[in-house]
């Protein structure tokens, strides 16, 4: 790959929304010489691999999708899996994107060369690239955790995360332990009880619960979103809304997330009649700290007879199930997961090297940064999709990988200028916006507990600290005093 008369060349990694997402604004601009380099052996991100009974996103489709391409056909306003992972590869159809995807290629480092302003981007296989531009899409939540439990590998019966699902597994008959009670947990664990004999959920810090209003859409809405678009649209105008007001009550005034707070405790007492157990399912940390779960069969599942919330400390695993801190051992057949992402662990395994071959996990030592979380000094050409404090409390995540994209474009437009080699963030300016972001977010909810959007010593590397419609203003125009343009 080399920089020609389809403009500089850029290399994507990844085929999630942000890849897919970048790939389509760089050919609808007139750009196509760009690759996406995929790992596995199909498109779709976390909606390939997150294929989990009861696997659904937790928000509502019209905005969960690319506003240039709604889909009047979604079956319900909350989409399960299979939904959406075939909306997004029908887009990589409609676009033309498959003959610029190379599957089964996993890159394990990319490296500047200074001198001839291009990346080298090394693969698994052996195999190399060069591309003048690099744009990592890897997300926040593609690396599923294992808990660091003494005797995790000693278990007998079969053992798997969510995200990595064994569907070969019987379930039947079985006593299933769950470990977590984050977003995917709270679908799938209702799912569990279905077939298991009886299921056992370990919870760490009880989440938030919020009813949802999934209804499935009618022919007749079907027929209106196709011929009267505007009508969808409005429905996504509402949930973007709504989003904004819940993003302005965790950021700016959090005494308006006690209304929600009010609705999530008669929710609890709706479903859980056991004083005890209720309980045991009231959060004591503010609303909002942790990501917010929308469901109608968590806490109606939680409260059935053949379903224990256990609350006591896990101290190991065991062959054959659980011990907790009393030194009770709790048996089980099965064990799984739901304990999340690595999501504070940018870029994943991929070592990148940038200008003087300085490593950018060194650059990030303290914790991941960039401008406007999608670009870092020293790393010239370099251009994160869903990077650092780009992640959201509320609202769609695709909202931010279109402005991101947008930005991106606008940066391949600069270095597609006659005698422009790359161009470098300048440390001053990413200095300043991200002191700026720090201390809004410390003074956030966010800041009130501990949370995958927080690392250990305390900084959000995650989340953004204001409403979506600010980072739209923010990244509409790439600013070129900025950067050091090279030549």
């Amino acid at each position: 790959m080399s920089s020609s008369a389809k403009g500089p060349s850029v290399l994507i990694v990844g085929t999630g929304f942000g890849g897919i997402g970048t790939a389509i604004e760089l050919k609808r601009a007139g750009f196509t010489d760009f690759t996406i380099l995929e790992s596995a052996d199909a498109a779709g991100g976390v909606w390939r691999d997150n294929t989990y009974p009861g696997a659904a996103c937790d928000i509502p489709s019209p905005l969960y999708s690319f506003s240039f391409e709604p889909n009047p056909r979604w079956p319900k306003r909350f989409s399960h899996q299979p939904d959406i992972l075939a909306y997004l590869r029908g887009v990589i159809g409609k676009y033309g994107l498959e003959p610029h995807i190379r599957y089964r290629t996993e890159v394990t480092g990319a490296a500047f060369d200074e001198e001839r302003g291009v990346w080298r981007v090394e693969t698994q296989s052996g195999e190399t690239f060069e591309a003048t531009v690099f744009v990592p899409a890897v997300g926040q939540l593609s690396r599923p955790v294992l808990p660091d439990i003494p005797g995790r590998e000693t278990f007998a019966g079969d053992a798997f995360h969510s995200a990595r699902w064994d569907h070969d597994v019987e379930l039947a008959g079985k006593r299933v332990a769950v470990i977590g009670t984050g977003a995917s947990a709270v679908q799938f664990v209702p799912e569990l009880r279905k077939h298991a004999e009886h299921v056992t959920v370990f919870q760490r810090t009880p989440p938030y619960v919020m009813a949802k209003s999934d209804p499935a859409y009618r022919r007749w809405q079907h027929w209106l979103f196709e011929h009267l678009p505007p009508t969808q649209l409005l429905g996504r105008l509402r949930i973007f809304l709504l989003a904004e007001y819940a993003t302005y009550a965790m950021t700016k005034h959090p005494l308006l997330a006690k209304m929600f707070e009010l609705r999530t405790a008669q929710l609890r007492r709706r479903h859980i009649k056991d004083p005890r157990l209720r309980a045991k399912l009231t959060p004591d940390y503010p609303l909002g700290c942790k990501r917010i779960l929308f469901t109608n069969d968590y806490l109606p599942a939680l409260a059935q007879p053949d379903v224990d919330v256990e609350t006591r400390r896990i101290t190991e695993i065991t062959p054959r199930g659980v011990r907790v801190d009393d030194g009770t051992e709790i048996e089980a057949d099965v064990l799984v997961y739901g304990t999340g992402f690595a999501a504070t662990d940018f870029l994943g395994r991929i070592k990148v090297l940038g200008l003087g071959g300085r490593s950018l996990r060194d650059a990030w030592s303290g914790g991941a940064r960039a401008y406007l979380g999608i670009t870092v000094p020293g790393f010239p050409n370099m251009f994160c999709v869903y990077g650092p404090n780009t992640n959201l409390g509320a609202g769609s995540i695709i909202y931010m990988i279109e402005r991101q994209a947008r930005y991106i474009r606008q940066a391949v437009e600069q270095l597609a200028r006659p005698g422009v080699s790359y161009v470098d963030v300048r440390p001053e300016v990413e200095r300043r916006y991200d002191e700026e972001v720090q201390k809004r977010l410390g003074r956030s909810v966010w800041s009130a507990c501990t949370s995958w959007y927080r690392q250990a010593d305390g900084r959000v590397t995650t989340n953004w600290p204001g409403l979506v419609t600010e980072y739209d203003r923010r990244t509409r125009r790439l600013d070129v005093s900025d950067y050091r343009v090279v030549a």
